[in-house]
C-alpha cells in the first residue's frame, strides 16, 4: 500500500480543478487533475492508492459512465461525486451504483476534505484486505490435493477419526496432514484456519 495516496480530480472546469487542487494540496495530500474521463483513464494505474473526485457532467464520457466503466473492470477506487444542484438525481444514481458520497456545489471545504479522508481510509482498508486475501490464496495453492481435502474437512468441523474413515487412512495420517496444513497456512489455531478459508472463498467481484 502506497504511503502517499493520490486524490484524482476529474472535472472539465479548469477553474474548479485548480481550486480543488489548491484546497487538497493545502492539507498535504497529493493531487492529480484531469479535464476528462479519457485523460484520467490514459493515466490510470489501479495499483495507485487514492480516491476519485468526479464531476457528473463532462463532454465525452460522463462521470457516471466513468464510474460504471471502473466498476465493470473491477477497479475499486472509492468515488466521490461533485455535482451541481440540477444533477442531484444523477448523484443519487451514482451513490446507488457504489459511489461513497456526493458533494453539492457550492460546498464547504471542510465537508469535502472530510469526505476525501473517509474515502482514503476505505481505500487503504480495501487494499490491505485484498493483499491479505492474496497471501492466503498463495498459501492455499501451496497445499497438496490431499492437504486441501483434509483442510476442507477440518474446517467443516469433522474430527480426525471421521476424516480418516472418509479418506480410508489412519487417524495418525490425518494428524500428519492436519499439522502440515496448519504449518503451510501459518494458522495458530483452528479458528484462524477457518477464518482464512472463509476469506479465501469470499467473492471479491
Amino acid at each position: 500500500m502506497s504511503t502517499n495516496p493520490t486524490v484524482f480530480v476529474v472535472d472539465d472546469d479548469q477553474a474548479m480543478r485548480t481550486s480543488l487542487q489548491w484546497l487538497i494540496e493545502s492539507t498535504g495530500m497529493q493531487v492529480k487533475t484531469f479535464e476528462s474521463a479519457d485523460a484520467f483513464l490514459s493515466n490510470f494505474y489501479p495499483e495507485r492508492a487514492g480516491c476519485l473526485l468526479l464531476d457528473v457532467r463532462m463532454p465525452g464520457m460522463s462521470g457516471l459512465e466513468l464510474q460504471s466503466y471502473l466498476a465493470r473492470e473491477g477497479y475499486q477506487l472509492p468515488v466521490i461525486i461533485i455535482t451541481g444542484h440540477g444533477d442531484v438525481g444523477m448523484a443519487v444514481k451514482a451513490m446507488r451504483a457504489g459511489a461513497m458520497d456526493f458533494i453539492e456545489k457550492p460546498f464547504h471545504d471542510e465537508d469535502l476534505l472530510r469526505s476525501i479522508q473517509r474515502a482514503l481510509e476505505v481505500d487503504q482498508r480495501q487494499r490491505l484486505s485484498r493483499a491479505a486475501r492474496a497471501g492466503i490464496l498463495a498459501r492455499v495453492a501451496d497445499l497438496t490435493p490431499r492437504e486441501h481435502e483434509v483442510m476442507g474437512m477440518v474446517t467443516d468441523g469433522k474430527a480426525n477419526r471421521e476424516i480418516a474413515v472418509a479418506l480410508g487412512v489412519t487417524p495418525k495420517t490425518v494428524e500428519a496432514h492436519r499439522a502440515r496444513v496448519m504449518e503451510k497456512m501459518r494458522a495458530e489455531s483452528l479458528a484462524e484456519l477457518v477464518r482464512m478459508v472463509l476469506i479465501a472463498g469470499r467473492d471479491e467481484g
